[in-house]
């Protein structure tokens, strides 16, 4: 297993006390909640950077321009309200 590196950040004092609650409620460590969030933010990442790639991909073989796209989206948006 590769050695863990150990990074040093700073919260807001109502942030981290939410932190050490959880912590503590879920019998964790901070570490093991940071370890889990980050992880949890990698996976919603690369899923937004594959639907944003099959977005692109969709335009292409449409034919569709940025602009298009653009006022799709403006129009949707303006039907919802």
């Amino acid at each position: 297993m590769p050695t863990p590196r150990t990074f040093t950040i700073s919260l807001p004092s109502k942030l981290a006390r939410e932190v050490d609650k959880i912590a503590k409620q879920e019998s964790r460590t901070r570490s093991e909640l940071f370890r889990e969030a980050v992880r949890q933010y990698i996976v919603r990442r690369q899923r937004w950077e594959q639907l944003f790639a099959y977005g692109d991909e969709l335009a292409r073989e449409r034919g569709w321009t940025e602009t298009d796209v653009d006022r799709a989206v403006e129009e949707y948006r303006h039907d919802r309200r």
